[in-house]
Formats: C-alpha cells, structure tokens, sequence
C-alpha cells in the first residue's frame, strides 16, 4: 500500500492558533479540539443527521473553529459537561471552520456557538448561559425537564424521528402544473426527478421531506423542493435529459436549469438551499435610525446590526453622506448571506446610542456592530471604506476582533427624529446675525 502525506499550506497565523501533531506515518495532521477518546461526539455532515437529527435524545451542540481563544478556553469545560452528562444528555461539537456548510444551516456567525437540539430539532435553541461545566450541565439538565414536561404533557415536538418533515412540505410536480409552478416563478426550486421503484429513491425520500419542511421555514417560503414521478410524466423528464434516479435539478427564472452536484442528507440539501436563497436575495435594506420600534426590531431580530455614525449633514453636505450611504450599500450587498441588520444616524442625533458605544463627539464617521443577544458590540478601528469595513466585518464573521460590553448592559433608549430629506443642510434661522440695518461705513469709526 503506498501511503503518503498529503501537503499542507498554512499561513503563519493559522500555524500558531491551530493544532498539530505528527501521526504514526510521520506525517502533519491537523486537529480539532476534541478527540475520540473524549466523551464529546465529534459531528460532521455525514453524521448530524443520523446522530442528531434522528435522535429522540437532548443535544448540546457546540459550533467551534480551533483557532479561536474562546473556544480554546472552552474545551475543558465542554469535556467535563460531556462526562457528567454521559447517558442523560448528548454532548456533541463540529469543526464550524471545516465543516463551514453545518455552521452555515444554523446560522453560527461566531465561536463558539452552542445550540440546544431539543423537542424540535428543526428549531434549536440558543444556549445564552455562562462558560462553565456547571453552568452548562445546569442549562442541559433545565431544558431536560423541559423536554419530559412536554412529553408528558402530550406536546412531542417535531424535527425528530427518522425525517423531521412533512410530506406536503414537498410540491408534487406534473407535466400540466411544472411551468407555470416553476418556471414561471421568482423562486428558486429544486426539483427531484424519481421512480417508484428506484431504492436510491426511497433512502432520498425522508431526507428530501425533511429538508422541504426546513427550507420553506428558513426561506420564508421563498425556495421550494418539489418532485417529479418521472414514469407517470414521462415529458418532463425526456425535456430535461433524465437518465438515472433519482436526478435533481436547480430552477432560477430566466436562467437554464442547473445539476445539483450535493450530498443527499438533509443538512447537505438545507445547506445549498440556503446557499441559492442567499445569492438570489436582495441586498438588506439600510435604514435610518428614526425611532426605537425599527432600532429595536432591528437589532433583536438579526444575529448583528451594523450602525453607522455619519457627521453631520452641514458638515458633509449631500454628496459627502450619499458617498458614506453607498459604502454601507456595497457592504450590506457584500455581506447579504449574513443577513445582518444594517443601521445609520447623524451625528448627535442619538446621544445615548453613541455614549454606550464609545463614540460621541469627535471621529465621525464611526462605525459599531451590536450583538444585542450578548449586549456586546465592536468598534469600526480602520478608515470609513470598502476595505477598510470590509476587514472590520470578515474579522468579526470569524470569531475574532475585539468586543466590549454594551454601557449600561442594554440597549440603550433610542429617540425618535424627522428623516432626513436628501438634501444639503440649512442652518436654523436663529443662528443668523441680521445685518440690513447696519450701516458698514460706520463700522471701526470711535464715537466722540
């Protein structure tokens, strides 16, 4: 058997943050933080599903890159409320960094992540406890209860069982209804070809109606699976050239229909729906900060929002904000699959905000990103720029870059103010020195 070393390219600070050793062939192999001799289960894509998904059983599932600090600081902790845990509640972890199509289905934008997989594994919880194993048996052993009240209760929850999806979520296709369901959409469909008696079929079928269900629910109804029995329409299929089964199939209005070249798990399916939604959605709206309803909703709903700080508009005029606006459009459109909330105010509009973020008075235009789940947020430390946000945002969608808390520990009290009219600033008449009754001549004359 000829075994060799494949070769690794790392840059310098990937060498330093990440593990490695030398395995029995004198190799370099790239580790994680866990190992299987840990009571922690190692998750991947080909796994969740099977151990996770499938399970009657609670999960804590942390989401982690092994270059992070926090994560790091973490693993002794996660290792000790595995080993408590051993028998009542399952501890698992995946290689977020690796495994970027996982942590992407679950909307992991930082590390670590933990997710609770209880009743619903379709809907997991966000674990918001502290850091320790206590604290995390503690948390396992509270949403247990939870768990066994429900059943009790008669509630069983869904997402688990062998699909966690229904069968209608699933849009069943003909030669009579395909073009004007699909082809005349603004959706995005994936549709599945298959025969009855196919077993490739059959072991796609749960998978398939489990992710249809997850879809619909993450998309907002806006990428849909349907399936076409390619022996009852036998039209569809001689169109679009099926050969084998089961075939599926990408659908965009205006564009030629795609192969789907994935997994076939639901995670793997999930995951390149989202992918399609992402790239099919519109750049997020930009909003002023006129009150605290939309600040508010805003910030609770996304996982960060971004604000900026612009000068005032007598200091920039028109043009100089519209240059400002545009650089947040560009990012908010570079950065669409974050689906982040994007937010801007003036200057000294919004006192308080900018108090509890560290701004006021001076260095504007300023930028922060808030997490209000943790009531942290980051500062913008770069110039106001493509690159220089740029760089601000991929530190902070990878775990790192500095954070501080929010003054006061929440978010603070928003003020409601007119919008702003798109035009260049006037000054308030009271600011103005009428002169039309000096007589200029007599300026600099000393009275006798």
């Amino acid at each position: 058997m000829n075994l060799s070393c494949s070769k690794i390219f790392v840059t310098s600070k990937t060498f330093v943050a990440l593990l490695f050793a030398y395995d029995g062939l004198g190799c370099l192999t790239v580790h994680g933080l866990y190992s299987a001799g840990d009571d922690v289960v190692q998750l991947t894509p080909s796994n969740f599903n099977r151990e996770v998904m499938q399970s009657d059983s609670l999960w804590l599932v942390e989401f982690y890159a092994p270059w992070c600090g926090h994560c790091q600081s973490l693993t002794p902790e996660w290792k000790k409320a595995a080993t408590a845990l051993k028998g009542v509640v399952k501890v698992g972890a995946v290689d977020a960094d690796q495994h970027k199509s996982l942590g992407g289905q679950y909307g992991v934008r930082g590390f670590p992540t933990i997710k609770i997989f209880g009743a619903n594994k379709n809907k997991p919880d966000d674990y918001q406890g502290g850091r320790s194993s206590q604290a995390i048996v503690e948390a396992a052993l509270s949403a247990l209860r939870s768990l066994v009240k429900d059943r009790l209760s008669g509630k069983s929850g869904s997402g688990s069982g062998s699909s966690g999806g229904s069968k209608k979520d699933v849009v069943e296709l003909t030669d009579d209804n395909f073009d004007k369901t699909v082809l005349d959409s603004d959706d995005v469909w994936l549709v599945e070809f298959f025969a009855p008696w196919c077993g490739h079929c059959k072991n796609l079928e749960p998978e398939w109606a489990a992710a249809a269900s997850e879809v619909k629910d993450q998309t907002n109804n806006k990428v849909h699976l349907g399936a076409v029995d390619a022996t009852v329409h036998q039209g569809l299929a001689s169109r679009y050239g099926i050969r084998g089964f089961p075939t599926i199939k990408i659908f965009r209005k205006g564009e030629e229909p795609e192969d789907y070249q994935g997994g076939r798990t639901r995670s793997d399916i999930v995951a390149r729906a989202l992918d399609l939604f992402s790239d099919n959605a519109p750049a997020p709206e930009l909003h002023e900060i006129l009150g605290e309803d939309v600040f508010k909703k805003i910030c609770d709903d996304q996982q960060l929002c971004v604000i900026a700080v612009l000068p005032h508009i007598l200091d920039t005029g028109a043009a100089g904000r519209n240059g400002y606006l545009e650089v947040m459009m560009k990012m908010a459109e570079k950065y669409k699959k974050k689906m982040w909330g994007w937010l801007w105010t003036q200057a000294g509009d919004q006192m308080d905000l900018e108090s509890s973020l560290g701004i006021g008075g001076f260095g504007y235009p300023a930028m922060a990103a808030i997490n209000a789940r943790k009531m942290k947020f980051a500062l913008l430390k770069g110039s106001f720029s493509e690159s220089g946000i740029h760089e601000f945002l991929r530190e902070l969608s990878m775990g790192r870059g500095s954070t501080a808390t929010i003054g006061g520990g929440a978010l603070p009290k928003v003020h409601s103010v007119e919008p702003w009219d798109g035009k260049d600033g006037e000054l308030p008449m009271e600011d103005y020195i009428d002169l039309s009754d000096v007589d200029l001549d007599d300026l600099g004359k000393d009275e006798l």
